[in-house]
């Protein structure tokens, strides 16, 4: 679905009492003039930006990289409020400096001792945060815990990470393809390790742009199924091509790029000893490296277990851009808080992560 045909929806998530509220002057309403006209609502998933969305995020970040100074006071008053169940470095610090960037102040809330409905009824909390601030930021263990605060919040939400999507790191992955690349439908992404959260924003990332991605990874640890339909259905109207397999080398020839992430994610600790035995095979070497293009450039979201996923070797070498997609996290985040805030018509629809 298209970012306007998302605008364009009636909520039947947004309860009667939150749609009321929405009305009354100063009480939870969005104000006039906040969200930019045809885009979403919330960013739980990549699938609310839709190829329409992905793409104007994309453009805007490329101009607002280029011409910061015209954007420093886009966001004068807006206030961010960030909760995160996880740590951060990337995540938290790009969000804060785009934020301010853009003339608004960000909030934090460290909420990686309980999980954040652990004090209170989260649509309680949601009902809370909507009085006062004008966006809302998640990094979560459970994606449902973003859907339910995008459910009951009149204000946008934004997915910073959580155990299904990582939608911002894949903006910022494919802004630095573009970079390098142009055309992004004429790339193909190699991605070999576990079907996580970041492999599914680069299926779902990857199928709204028409571009082409091999993703190989052990048996037992594909991306979730319903992940990879929802990014083949998108494929099916852009021309997209997705390929899974389990053999590394296979994913990895002739690719242009080749992306890795960590085999153990948060949360899955206890897994490391019996992951550590199966994933080996999966590590991004220069002898696997060699097997892409000769112009491939190597990826990672970070943090890295070097000498692990990848070696120190591929991770500092020249086809490394590493640290150009940790940079282009501060871009692409800076769009998507200046298409939802910035522009005009922000109306109360929800987004389809349902």
């Amino acid at each position: 679905m298209s970012a306007s045909a998302v605008v364009a929806r009636k909520s039947p998530l947004l309860p009667q009492e939150g749609r009321n509220r929405a009305a009354r002057a100063g009480h939870g309403a969005a104000p006039a003039g906040t969200m930019q006209k045809g885009f979403c609502a919330d960013v739980v998933s990549t699938r609310d930006l839709g190829p329409e969305g992905v793409r104007a995020v994309l453009d805007l970040a490329a101009v607002m990289k280029a011409r910061a100074a015209d954007f420093r006071r886009t966001l004068a008053g807006k206030q961010m409020v960030m909760f995160f169940e996880k740590p951060s470095l990337r995540t938290r610090l790009t969000f804060e400096a785009g934020m301010a960037s853009l003339g608004g102040t960000a909030m934090f809330v460290d909420q990686t001792q309980e999980r954040l409905d652990a004090r209170e009824k989260l649509s309680d909390v949601a009902r809370n945060l909507e009085r006062w601030v004008d966006v809302i930021v998640l990094r979560t263990f459970s994606q449902e815990t973003i859907a339910r605060m995008a459910e009951h919040a009149s204000v946008p939400v934004i997915n910073a990470l959580s155990d299904r999507e990582h939608p911002c790191q894949a903006l910022a992955d494919f802004l630095t393809l573009r970079e390098r690349f142009g055309d992004l439908k004429n790339i193909r992404l190699a991605y070999v390790g576990d079907g996580n959260n970041v492999a599914h924003s680069l299926l779902l990332t990857t199928a709204c742009l028409g571009s082409s991605i091999r993703m190989a990874t052990p048996a037992g640890y594909e991306p979730a199924a319903d992940m990879l339909e929802a990014a083949r259905e998108i494929a099916r109207g852009t021309g997209a091509e997705i390929e899974l397999m389990n053999h590394a080398g296979e994913a990895v020839a002739g690719a242009d790029a080749v992306y890795t992430d960590a085999w153990v994610s948060m949360g899955q600790e206890g897994e490391t000893e019996k992951r550590e035995k199966i994933f080996p095979p999966y590590q991004v070497n220069a002898e696997l490296m060699a097997k892409a293009a000769p112009h491939a450039l190597f990826m990672h979201c970070l943090p890295a277990h070097r000498g692990r996923e990848a070696t120190d070797e591929v991770m500092d070498s020249e086809q490394s851009v590493i640290f150009e997609q940790a940079e282009n996290r501060l871009h692409a985040q800076k769009a998507i808080l200046h298409l939802l805030l910035g522009g005009a018509d922000r109306r109360p629809a929800r987004s389809v992560h349902d």
